[in-house]
């Protein structure tokens, strides 16, 4: 039985159990890779689209992929000839890049949303004015895109097109609450909507919401002046790794040196980063207050 053991048939059989393991799960990994890498892709097309960029889904797939994996090659092949260590820092950048264009795509759109809720209290406020004159809800809407800037102008004027083209403002309307999923701006909607119903004083109207803007803003600026000191803290907080390093090379760069040439201090490092981003993040939630 002792030749069974022998490494020349050992060898063998071991190949072929992994060469078989690996065809059984080759299918799963691919989806698994497939839908981490471009499972957001089209959410981010969608997000690309209401904020009016007309983008093609492989201009999109090719950057993702060049963000993700090219990304991680790169790095795989900047530690070369390390190859335990170009895996390490090329799979961790490849799982970073599966979620960065998201994340800033949807920075990008909350901005923009941001932005827009903003400028609703001076396009409410010309728009009263206008009803007051004499115009309609329409005719107002466009005297804010003549005086005003994006994104509220080029919001308003989707809404001028659409209605243009034989869609009824109401729905118009209802498209831009889409476009723009804020508190304010479906009060902004769902008021205008009613009251295309039922009748009433559209400048009053106008008026009361730019008030309740006007106070939602200051309580939010309110906020973010509690919460300055935390953010200016975590960012400090996490500063401090790398100005200790910076220090310590300018020293003693021998000191510091093992941190950069040896295996384990390049995984303390990536393990120092991660607990860094982790730390940031939960500073961020913790000192984020929806209004």
């Amino acid at each position: 039985m002792g030749f069974l053991f022998h490494p020349l048939i050992i060898a063998p059989l071991f190949g072929i159990a992994v060469a078989v393991l690996i065809y059984n799960m080759s299918d799963k990994a691919i989806d698994f890779l497939k839908k981490r890498s471009l499972g957001k892709r089209e959410e981010i097309i969608r997000l690309l689209k209401l904020m009016g960029s007309d983008v093609e889904q492989k201009k999109v797939t090719a950057v993702m992929l060049a963000i993700s994996y090219g990304m991680g090659l790169l790095f795989f092949f900047m530690f070369w000839p390390n190859i335990t260590i170009g895996l390490i820092f090329g799979a961790v950048v490849t799982v970073v890049g599966w979620q960065l264009p998201y994340i800033i795509v949807k920075a990008l759109y909350e901005k923009r949303c941001d932005a827009f809720t903003d400028q609703m209290v001076d396009a409410l406020t010309i728009m009263a004015n206008g009803i007051k004159s004499g115009s309609n809800a329409i005719q107002s809407m466009g005297r804010v895109v003549e005086i005003m800037g994006n994104p509220i102008s080029a919001e308003f004027k989707q809404v001028i097109t659409q209605n243009q083209f034989g869609q009824s403002f109401e729905e118009a309307l209802l498209d831009l609450g889409q476009r723009i999923p804020r508190p304010d701006v479906q009060m902004f909607v769902t008021s205008i909507n009613i009251l295309k119903e039922t009748g009433g004083n559209l400048a009053e109207t106008f008026e009361t919401i730019v008030s309740v803007v006007r106070e939602r803003q200051k309580i939010e600026k309110k906020i973010q002046a509690m919460t300055a000191q935390g953010m200016m803290q975590g960012m400090i907080v996490s500063m401090i790794p790398f100005v200790l390093m910076a220090v310590f090379y300018v020293i003693d760069p021998k000191f510091i040196e093992p941190m950069f040439s040896t295996t384990m201090g390049l995984i303390l490092l990536l393990v120092m980063v991660g607990l860094i981003v982790i730390g940031g993040i939960m500073i961020k939630k913790i000192v984020t207050i929806k209004v």
